[in-house]
């Protein structure tokens, strides 16, 4: 199946999930975020604000900040076609919302790519390779391709996100770790022999 097919079946299948059962799953998804060595030894974590539908990941900020993390998210320029990451310290202030419920950060201090050491990223779909299909900017591919940037890379979605296998291209950024309301994926990543190793909690 090609990328903007999958794109549009994966939007209906959130779309269909109750405003109930997402809070729910939500909360499942930031709990296994949280248990993992990653995210607990890390103190610069760059999260994201959701759109209405995606895993909302409030928890696991406010977690971070009980923790004494500083949290950024990403300051999205649509002239640009990039984002970059800011700090936050409220998710009530200095937040502006745009069409399909968009949140960008109206102000916040950049955080220097190098000092961040998880970041935690939504997608319409990930597959058990840690592929990941985003939603067509190519944002995130652009900001894991930075130099400076050496942080795990994490991605979060509900257990109907996760698929078999989504289409891959060239500049598609896999991430290290998956985490859903039902299990926590790890892939080891075998450069040599081009293979994959998954390990499997949950």
């Amino acid at each position: 199946m090609d990328k903007p097919k999958l794109r549009t079946e994966l939007q209906q299948c959130l779309m269909e999930i109750s405003v109930e059962e997402r809070t729910e799953k939500s909360r499942k998804v930031c709990r296994n975020l949280i248990s993992t060595v990653e995210f607990r030894d890390a103190s610069v974590v760059m999260m994201y604000l959701p759109l209405p539908h995606e895993t909302d990941i409030s928890e696991a900020i406010l977690s971070a900040w009980q923790s004494g993390k500083t949290v950024a998210v990403p300051k999205v320029s649509w002239q640009q076609r990039h984002m970059i990451p800011v700090r936050i310290d409220s998710l009530e202030t200095g937040i502006s919302s745009g069409a399909g419920g968009l949140r960008n950060p109206i102000t916040g201090t950049p955080v220097p790519f190098s000092e961040i050491a998880l970041v935690v990223a939504p997608g319409l779909g990930f597959d058990r390779g840690g592929n990941r299909l985003g939603r067509g900017g190519s944002y995130y591919d652009r900001f894991f391709a930075n130099g400076e940037l050496r942080a795990v890379r994490c991605g979060v979605a509900f257990a109907e996100q996760v698929l078999e296998s989504v289409p891959v291209a060239e500049h598609d950024v896999p991430v290290d770790i998956l985490v859903t309301d039902e299990e926590i994926l790890y892939f080891e990543r075998r450069q040599k022999n081009g293979g994959e190793k998954t390990k499997r909690y949950g």
